[in-house]
């Protein structure tokens, strides 16, 4: 062989190592670690991380799907849930904390088969949880969508002391998704029953959450569909005018009206606080709450969207909709020039091909891992403020100026900070200097 033919051969083989490896780095990368330009608060925590799959069912439950016209009612069933549990836990030298998650992802046409995505997760399954109480923290995703939708949000809020439990809402599920008005009744019901099944698997002898769960501190976070139902969770009933009541036939949403009894009777004192993120369902014409019902909300509240948002419409509907809370201490962190997907996990490896599904995780343009780091930062000073007590988190949550562009960390000529968070003034605390931009934070205190 000639040495231009070993040079050719060596530089050949190189290349082929670069991207084998650079295959392999990106599919073993874990969506719950943030990049290192990630602000002060997003990094994961002191804990291990344990994630556990549990079975649950709420019984009697109507069956909407199935609604008899002529009888003008709906049976009633059992309602099965899967929930996905990430708590702190122990993790026994030589094990690796890692695991995998196969999630579903339909092509949108109920003829076309769906395609099963792999997501790396840095989680020991079945791992011996820490013996200790920590806050609870239940997590809804959209419609469509999964349990592991935003496991990025389950693994780094796990390790740094909550215990994070994900739904798979049943008709709303990747792969099985039934019609809409499955997902408009029973969205709140939902995530309220898993509170109870929660609370109960931690007093029940035996189960590996018995005496891990403080079930005095509770907090749901919700994406799109699961944001319309953290509202209604909160406090929001829903208007008797909104265009569901229409949609659900039989009455059977007016159990969830703002000011009925009913619906009073369904809230729970234990949930002090919740995270929605791009929150469906207060754009015309759907006109799911008034101003009467989102003055029923009286915890603590983070909205979290893009002010392109055209699903949930961020103008007519998002914004207005947290201007309403006024009873909520609440903040709304915007991302400008982004759209809805400002909640999920990015889009697997296997979707970057195909538009369709890679637009469904993916902003045009965000990256997707700086919004997850952003989103860790903001829901972490939230919870830790609002669950723990943790009064120094405010001053990440109430910055200044709202507008991140406005800040200012003036420098002289050549001098450089490198990876310094800031630490509030003039500029926004825990973000590194230059890396504050295209954000808002808006800020009220509720109305007493």
């Amino acid at each position: 062989m000639t040495r231009l033919n070993t040079l050719f051969c060596l530089r050949v083989t190189w290349l082929a190592a670069i991207l084998a490896c650079a295959t392999q780095c990106f599919s073993q990368d874990f969506y719950s670690v943030p990049p290192v330009d990630a602000p002060e608060l997003a990094p994961r925590g002191i804990y291990g991380v344990g994630v556990r799959t549990e079975n649950v069912s709420n019984p009697g439950q109507v069956d909407i799907l199935n609604f008899d016209k002529s009888t003008n009612k709906a049976p009633l069933v059992d309602r099965p849930l899967v929930l996905e549990i990430w708590y702190p836990a122990t993790i026994p030298t030589g094990q690796a904390e890692q695991t995998t998650y196969a999630m579903a992802m339909s092509g949108g046409n109920p003829a076309q088969p769906s395609k099963n995505f792999d997501i790396t997760g840095k989680a020991l399954r079945n791992a011996a949880p820490v013996a200790k109480k920590f806050p609870l923290v239940v997590v809804s995703h959209g419609y469509p969508g999964s349990r592991y939708f935003l496991s990025y949000l389950g693994e780094n809020l796990a390790s740094k002391g909550f215990v994070v439990v994900a739904i798979d809402h049943t008709d709303s599920v990747f792969g099985a998704v039934k019609p809409f008005p499955s997902t408009l009744l029973n969205r709140a019901s939902d995530q309220l029953f898993t509170i109870d099944a929660v609370e109960k698997l931690s007093r029940t002898a035996g189960h590996f959450l018995n005496g891990v769960v403080d079930d005095s501190r509770v907090a749901i976070i919700g994406y799109s569909m699961g944001g319309y139902g953290a509202l209604a969770s909160a406090g929001a009933g829903y208007s008797k005018i909104a265009l569901a009541q229409k949609i659900i036939p039989g009455g059977y949403l007016e159990n969830w009206t703002a000011g009925s009894a009913s619906y009073k009777s369904k809230l729970r004192s234990e949930l002090k606080a919740f995270v929605a993120i791009a929150p469906w369902g207060a754009q015309p014409p759907f006109n799911s709450w008034d101003a009467e019902g989102l003055s029923g909300i009286h915890i603590p509240a983070l909205v979290i969207a893009g002010d392109q948002d055209d699903v949930s419409d961020y103008g007519p509907g998002i914004k207005p909709a947290f201007e309403k809370m006024t009873n909520s201490d609440r903040c709304l962190l915007v991302y400008e020039n982004g759209r809805h997907n400002v909640g999920g996990n990015p889009p697997p490896p296997e979707a970057l091909s195909d538009f369709t599904t890679r637009e469904f995780f993916d902003e045009s343009v965000w990256r997707k891992d700086r919004i997850m780091a952003i989103n860790e930062h903001f829901i972490t000073a939230f919870l830790q403020l609002y669950l723990n007590g943790d009064e120094s988190r405010r001053a990440y949550l109430h910055v200044a100026p709202e507008k991140s562009n406005d800040g200012t960390w003036p420098l002289k000529q050549g001098e450089s900070v490198g990876g310094k968070f800031s630490d509030g003034a003039n500029y926004w605390k825990g973000f590194q200097r230059r890396w504050a931009v295209g954000l808002e934070m808006h800020c009220s205190s509720a109305a007493h």
